[in-house]
């Protein structure tokens, strides 16, 4: 068929896309007589087929929305869908795949059939028949077969309630550092708090923390007590030195006078200040570097009684913060239970799982899903809009097809669609509130690799599966995420600490967050060590050497480590956490940070996907292939949403930790 102006028109009760991409719900009613259609066959319209109005032609067609076929005839079931056969099932229980009655109608194998489920070519963003992701990729990550999740199923309703107490949460640390300490919230201070803290927490919200130990983050510690008396920022010019270092004595000063220090705390620190006062009133030829130097000799003097007497006050900051988010969560908790009390959703039957490896799936909630309200769906040119009572989130039309076909191949309970569009308003939302309302805030913690080097790691390394991603931002869609309850609709396995696979090939990207990727590399030894199947993970992490992080020292010395390679600092670029919704010219972001690529792989791993100096070379020709966006600084000029520590400004001025 050639393109034509149409009509879509409703077959069921679910939401229907037009080969344009528009949404329509009503009556089947035919556009020329006003008399209902008849209806497809329920697996036609799971298999994605609806029936449309052909104006030129005056008659009907058939569209598939995830194949993009368009038919005169009605479609044959088996001959255009890819629906799961009888020959598939069985070919999925040889090798080991479980296929029960909630087994996805779209396989999750190596072996799903060829026909792609889109045209590359209509999703096209940095250039014409370029995405970024591909969804053909099949997985080689094999695990033990697990039951079905405990997580309360994501709700509109509750996501609302969430977002508005995580943000009365913000809105408290940041009075709290205000009021105490006389200083604004470390930048990114909170998102990188809520990853420290969901390392360890074992409390019941999948976003909130409630049951930690201990009580007081060593994150959100560090880096309120590396802002106190001031925040030391970047300095390009020598006035800004002057003034820097005159405001750090003053503050310095005022502190130790205002709380109970020892008598040679505050000796100690009110000559130094009054000493570094009278050189500035003295010395007006000084230079840049003689400002910075004696800064540098003020912090070491006066840092550490400053940091003794703020000590107390900052951990009760830390643990303010956190006994507010635990009644929070217990207030969500509380509501979305009676929620699904309301709805008649009950604890099911505890699921038959054997003890077999199969290979990976998305991860499955044990409760059902309640019913779920109405939200609405428009589009403003390429941006689709949802709304739900006034709250609208939005995405990229691409990523919104994006999210249709991880949906069509990971959720197994709503083969008509009705409970598409709430869920991708709790998944949105949820990342949303995550990142926080800054401009270009907690991009930098969902920053990705570009297209290139994830077509190196999957041709040259057999890299199947992301460790660290969303339904957002994946490239493959095997995945782990953060948020289990809203992501494994989309395709996630789940947070990765909790993903034990026993063979594969996995890329891993982790956000920033030291304790986060510290625990990153205690769960891969484990893996590594106790696997004897072919098992590699490749690893990419800022290179932190003042001081060296514990996560970088460990990989480094490990006894699973094959390779390691360095990529300059601003000769490489990441993908933009926000890339569903930012503009093509923000797409990319040069790195302000050199970053290590670390090869960690047990034996069979090793002899299966050797880093060859050959592939080792065609990976770094990956990074040089995408270095056209090198000459953008990236969303911000001044603050590029890789650097989650504060930019690092800190180094400028000789601090010493990377939490500036």
């Amino acid at each position: 068929m050639t393109s034509e102006n149409h009509t879509t028109v409703k077959v069921d009760t679910s939401m229907v896309m037009s080969p344009t991409g528009s949404a329509t719900q009503g009556s089947p009613v035919s556009p020329s007589t006003s008399k209902p259609m008849p209806e497809l066959p329920d697996e036609l319209v799971q298999a994605g087929w609806s029936k449309c109005w052909s104006k030129r032609e005056n008659r009907p067609y058939w569209f598939n929305r995830f194949t993009n076929q368009s038919l005169w005839e009605m479609p044959v079931l088996g001959q255009h869908d890819v629906i799961v056969s009888e020959k598939w099932v069985s070919l999925f229980i040889e090798v080991g795949i479980p296929v029960t009655p909630t087994t996805p109608i779209v396989p999750i194998s190596p072996i799903t059939p060829g026909a792609k489920p889109w045209n590359s070519t209509t999703g096209t963003e940095d250039k014409p028949g370029q995405i970024y992701w591909d969804l053909d990729v099949q997985t080689n990550a094999v695990i033990r077969e697990r039951p079905p999740a405990n997580h309360l199923p994501p709700h509109p309703e509750m996501e609302l309630q969430r977002a508005q107490l995580t943000t009365k949460l913000r809105q408290h640390y940041h009075e709290l550092c205000y009021q105490r300490e006389g200083i604004e919230p470390p930048r990114e201070s909170f998102n990188r708090w809520l990853l420290e803290r969901k390392v360890l927490d074992k409390g019941p919200d999948p976003l909130l923390p409630s049951e930690c130990d201990p009580i007081i983050s060593p994150s959100m510690f560090r880096e309120v007590m590396n802002d106190i008396p001031i925040r030391l920022s970047r300095i390009k010019y020598k006035e800004e030195a002057r003034k820097l270092l005159f405001k750090y004595a003053e503050a310095a000063k005022k502190m130790i006078d205002s709380r109970n220090a020892t008598p040679d705390s505050r000796k100690v620190v009110k000559w130094n200040a009054e000493d570094t006062m009278n050189w500035l009133r003295r010395d007006h030829s000084a230079s840049k570097e003689d400002y910075m130097e004696r800064l540098e000799h003020l912090r070491k003097q006066c840092g550490p009684h400053v940091a003794a007497v703020a000590k107390d006050s900052v951990e009760g900051i830390c643990t303010k913060i956190y006994h507010i988010s635990a009644e929070y969560v217990r207030r969500i908790h509380q509501a979305h239970q009676t929620l699904l009390k309301d709805c008649n959703v009950s604890d099911p039957e505890a699921a038959d799982v054997q003890d077999r490896l199969v290979y990976c799936y998305p991860i499955r909630l044990a409760l059902p899903s309640p019913a779920q309200p109405r939200v609405e769906l428009h589009f403003e040119n390429d941006i689709a809009c949802l709304r739900y009572k006034g709250e609208m989130v939005k995405v990229n039309r691409s990523y919104f097809t994006k999210l249709e076909l991880l949906y069509r191949y990971s959720s197994i309970d709503d083969p008509r669609f009705e409970k598409f569009l709430s869920r991708v308003w709790c998944l949105i939302k949820r990342y949303l509130v995550m990142f926080g309302a800054g401009v270009n805030e907690g991009t930098g913690l969902q920053g990705a690799l570009p297209v290139p080097v994830f077509e190196a790691l999957n041709k040259q390394f057999g890299v199947t599966f992301e460790c660290f991603a969303s339904p957002l931002n994946s490239y493959f869609k095997q995945f782990c995420s953060a948020f289990p309850d809203t992501d494994g609709f989309f395709g996630s396995r789940g947070p990765f600490l909790n993903f034990s696979p026993a063979s594969g090939s996995f890329e891993a990207n982790p956000p920033f967050s030291e304790e986060l990727m510290d625990a990153m590399v205690t769960h891969f030894e484990k893996l590594l060590e106790k696997s004897s199947e072919p098992l590699s993970f490749i690893i990419f992490v800022p290179e932190w050497r003042d001081p060296l992080t514990p996560a970088l020292h460990r990989m480094e010395t490990s006894a699973f480590r094959r390779h390691q390679m360095s990529v300059p600092a601003f000769e490489h670029e990441y993908r933009s956490g926000s890339q569903h919704i930012c503009k093509k010219e923000e797409m990319y972001y040069k790195a302000v940070h050199g970053t290590v690529v670390i090869f960690l792989q047990n034996a069979a791993g090793f002899a299966k996907w050797e880093p060859t100096p050959e592939r080792i070379q065609e990976l770094l020709a990956a990074y040089q292939v995408s270095r056209r966006a090198l000459g953008s600084p990236g969303p911000s000029s001044t603050t590029p949403p890789s650097e989650t520590a504060s930019d690092r400004e800190c180094l400028v001025v000789g601090v010493d930790h990377k939490w500036c």
